[in-house]
């Protein structure tokens, strides 16, 4: 209940900085647009860049897997699991990234911990 009232006092301090909530925005969103990150999976064979946004900016592949992938059908299943692997690593750290910042942004707010609660009962 106490959750849910913390929650309502935060939306209505909200309404009320409307200028400070869209600033908050404006900056989560110029650092998920700046937001770079790397994953590799086999050893650095397949290598991913995505942004914040969670866009795929750089695929790279090693020589010696794109020879692999022309010779045998097995390099090339091999390959598609490596790239999906890195993707899928890179997604994740960069939702971290996004989720720090976010964090941050609610914190400087003075909505450290309210999000999650103001998000349940929101729906």
């Amino acid at each position: 209940m106490f959750d849910n009232l913390k929650a309502m006092s935060a939306l209505a301090g909200l309404m009320k900085n409307k200028d400070q909530l869209k600033a908050a925005g404006d900056r989560v969103r110029t650092k998920m647009e700046a937001t770079r990150v790397t994953a590799e999976a086999g050893g650095g064979a397949a290598r991913v860049t995505v942004n914040g946004k969670m866009r795929v900016l750089d695929v790279e592949l090693s020589p010696a897997l794109v020879m692999g992938m022309a010779a045998d059908s097995k390099t090339h299943q091999l390959a598609g699991s490596l790239i999906a692997e890195a993707v899928n690593s890179a997604i994740a750290q960069a939702q971290m990234k996004v989720k720090e910042a976010m964090d941050a942004e609610a914190k400087d707010l003075g909505l450290e911990g309210v999000l999650p609660d103001l998000g349940k009962m929101l729906g």
